[in-house]
């Protein structure tokens, strides 16, 4: 399909400089990447919404622990114990 967009001359500059990179190869990849990048965004952000929705209906059903700073050491000794044997970190908890 053929689309037609109007882009700022900022913009513009942005995608031609992409190109000018070499990293793509003409206009249409980078704004490609963008949609792909916008859309895993997305998807991203209506999984922690249900990860939100699922916690939220387990604390209603009373399945939650109270939040101490020995939970907090506790979560943060996991983590660091995770970062240092090389497992990949757990997209649910990365910004």
């Amino acid at each position: 399909m053929t689309m037609h967009i109007n882009l700022s001359p900022e913009m513009e500059n942005f995608i031609k400089g992409k190109v000018a990179s070499g990293f793509y190869g003409n206009a249409t990849e980078v704004i490609r990447d963008a949609i792909r990048r916008m859309q895993a965004e997305e998807s991203r952000v209506q999984a922690w919404h249900a990860a939100i929705q699922q916690g939220d209906a387990e604390l209603d059903r009373g399945e939650g622990i109270p939040y101490t700073a020995d939970v907090l050491d506790d979560i943060t000794e996991t983590a660091i114990k995770s970062l240092h044997s090389g497992k990949r970190i757990d997209p649910d908890v990365l910004p």
